[in-house]
């Protein structure tokens, strides 16, 4: 087997590469309606559960604070979201979506199944993938979180 060979049948590279293709094929559907990529996984997180904290999307989306806050900022000042402390527990901070910010759903909601079409990939195959891709990262993250436990 070449190099070049070997590299193809690496899961890490299959995913690698598909993931930069598809924040590719995304970049210009998001950019139609004013999002950048991450801006649109924080919507989509808040589209089905306004309100959420800042700790609850930081672990649905697995990003530490000090990556998401920014972001946060950033969509705050875009009016998109509104961060403010929680009336029962000062430490937390819940992220709620603007008018704005909750109007850009009707305006994203095409965005998935584009992307499926440009991909060329049915809405079943879309479910397969993704349940695969969930279980992968299940199990890795739990294979993860055991080794740093260990390692403590």
């Amino acid at each position: 087997m070449t190099e070049r060979q070997i590299l193809k049948t690496q899961i890490c590279f299959a995913l690698y590469s598909t993931s930069r293709s598809f924040t590719a094929a995304y970049r210009p559907m998001l950019e139609a309606v004013g999002l950048t990529y991450p801006q649109y996984l924080v919507l989509l997180l808040l589209w089905e559960q306004d309100g959420a904290s800042v700790h609850e999307l930081g672990e649905a989306l697995q990003l530490d604070s000090g990556t998401l806050s920014p972001l946060l900022k950033r969509m705050e000042t875009a009016g998109l979201v509104r961060r403010r402390r929680a009336a029962d527990d000062e430490r937390r901070v819940e992220v709620e979506l603007t008018d704005d910010g909750a109007a850009l759903r009707q305006r994203a909601s095409s965005v998935p199944h584009d992307l499926a079409e440009k991909a060329g990939i049915s809405a079943q195959e879309v479910e397969q993938l993704c349940s695969i891709l969930g279980k992968l990262n299940n199990s890795l993250r739990k294979t993860l979180s055991t080794t740093n436990q260990g390692a403590s």
